[in-house]
């Protein structure tokens, strides 16, 4: 059994893109560029906002001082309207209180920013006593780099074996390897399942019971 259960956020647990889609193209229309829709944007979330913002910008616009531009009006209308659409994808709250009930940690490790992450896990999982919520913070590198991956695993005192991470993306299953811990790609998410069978993960699961069986006995 594991111990500890690490769970991407944005396409894993929650599915954000229209409130993403929709604080974005606030964003751009308020500056002046064309938006974009809804279907493009599974796409461009996954490395942080900042790069989201670089790839929804046009062409010949893609400047630090743009994307910048573009944070700052996202930020505030983001944080009133990040919970409008975004709901748990079919089976999460079930999955996470059965971990929970079995012993089994559970984290979170987003690239999304740190405010709106906790505000999301708060907001959806207010029943759910997570060992760590860590989103994008100030001067720590943004996944696949593993340092969000050994934050979690100190304050949750596991060793990497004793991990699942579990994640949507290539960028998750990257993660994963990076920190050498077990990786579960779920093919609900906002990638195709062709983008984790490209990282060769140790599992691909289609159900969220799928993960508990992994979890609680090592079984797929």
């Amino acid at each position: 059994m594991k111990k500890l259960v690490i769970f991407d956020l944005d396409g894993t647990l929650l599915n954000t893109i229209a409130d993403l889609a929709q604080s974005t193209n606030h964003a751009l229309q308020a500056l002046g560029y064309p938006t974009h829709d809804t279907s493009a944007y599974p796409f461009m979330v996954g490395n942080g906002i900042n790069k989201l913002f670089e790839r929804a910008l046009p062409e010949g616009e893609k400047t630090q001082e743009n994307v910048l531009r573009v944070r700052a009006e996202f930020i505030p209308y983001y944080n009133i309207h990040n919970a409008d659409l975004s709901r748990p994808y079919p089976g999460i709250p079930q999955l996470l209180d059965a971990l929970q009930t079995k012993g089994i940690q559970i984290a979170v490790a987003s690239n999304k920013y740190q405010e709106a992450t906790t505000k999301l896990i708060a907001h959806y999982f207010p029943g759910i006593r997570f060992c760590a919520v860590l989103g994008q913070r100030e001067g720590i590198p943004v996944k696949p780099d593993p340092a969000i991956v050994h934050d979690i695993l100190k304050q949750a005192q596991v060793s990497p074996e004793e991990v699942l991470y579990v994640g949507d993306s290539g960028v998750d299953m990257q993660t994963a390897r990076n920190a050498g811990v077990e990786a579960c790609g779920v093919t609900w998410g906002f990638r195709p399942r062709t983008e984790l069978e490209e990282v060769s993960p140790a599992h691909i699961v289609d159900k969220a019971e799928d993960i508990l069986r992994l979890a609680a006995d090592g079984q797929s």
